[in-house]
């Protein structure tokens, strides 16, 4: 039964008849009749009974009737659902990261969801990157990238992957002789970091301050070339994950060591608010972002 019949009967139903109908339905009152009739025909039914000022329905027409609200009903909700998922195709997301270094990995990723979602505007923020997760309570930024699992019930964080810290140091370098560097050996190494405050450098947060340790001398140099050229000359360590480094020629004097016996391994999260997370655009990006990093 096709659709322009549930629309009949619905519109002679409520309009009380035939001539009522034709400007709602943009026919005329011939053409209204002929659909009737050829339907009824069609049901072997009748689905109105006539009177001179009033048509009224059947029982089985009050059965079609009660279809075609539903029908329709169904309809104009679904066509609102496609309209706001339409809408939320389009925003602009904040972005940003407690760790600079994996502002390395960003760059190619942005241009291929501008590639594939063009309607998504996404703005990395370089600034205190120490404060992302009291910058995504303030909607300051949308989605941060962090590597400890904020407490937060406004909040979700959605595992995205999982990497190994390493000490970077010259081969000539006396902690080289260690299968793996403790928390102790700290203590006497000048550690170069990108930036402070030091509750932002992973090695620290997860590694050094929960064993209550202070490195001899810490540096920050916000360029990675820099601080490869001090290692080079055995003036002090960094501690990266490998992927950090895939864009640099590494020197065959400098070695990669373990920290711990069992490593330093994080985790990163991305997080969002609650309130956000449906959103079609947020969606498709956190969607994106998994399918790129997720291990």
């Amino acid at each position: 039964m096709e659709l322009k019949y549930f629309r009949l009967i619905k519109t002679i139903a409520e309009e009380g008849s035939i001539a009522n109908s034709t400007e709602r339905l943009f026919l005329t009152q011939s053409a209204l009749s002929h659909q009737l009739r050829d339907l009824e025909e069609r049901l072997g039914f009748k689905v109105f009974n006539r009177t001179r000022n009033k048509w009224k329905l059947t029982q089985e027409g009050t059965e079609l009737y009660k279809l075609a609200n539903k029908l329709f009903d169904t309809i104009d909700e679904s066509f609102s659902t496609i309209k706001h998922i339409k809408d939320g195709k389009k925003g602009s997301i904040k972005l940003s990261a407690e760790c600079q270094s994996f502002f390395h990995s960003i760059p190619s990723f942005i241009q291929k969801m501008g590639i594939l979602y063009p309607e998504i505007d996404i703005d990395v923020s370089l600034g205190a990157t120490h404060q992302t997760i009291s910058q995504v309570l303030s909607d300051e930024i949308d989605i941060a990238i962090v590597t400890s699992k904020p407490a937060s019930e406004e909040l979700e964080s959605i595992k995205v992957f999982e990497d190994e810290i390493f000490a970077v140091m010259h081969k000539e370098n006396r902690f080289n002789s260690f299968d793996y560097l403790e928390a102790s050996h700290f203590s006497n190494i000048h550690l170069l970091i990108n930036s402070f405050p030091l509750d932002g450098v992973s090695v620290y947060e997860h590694f050094l301050k929960p064993n209550k340790i202070n490195p001899k001398k810490i540096t920050a140099i916000p360029f990675t070339e820099i601080t490869l050229s001090m290692i080079q000359a055995n003036m002090g360590i960094m501690c990266v994950p490998k992927w950090q480094l895939t864009s640099f020629k590494i020197s065959d004097e400098l070695v990669f060591k373990r920290i711990s016996n069992n490593g330093l391994k994080r985790k990163h999260y991305l997080v969002v608010k609650k309130e956000n997370r449906n959103k079609k655009y947020i969606h498709d990006f956190i969607s994106n972002f998994e399918e790129e990093f997720l291990e």
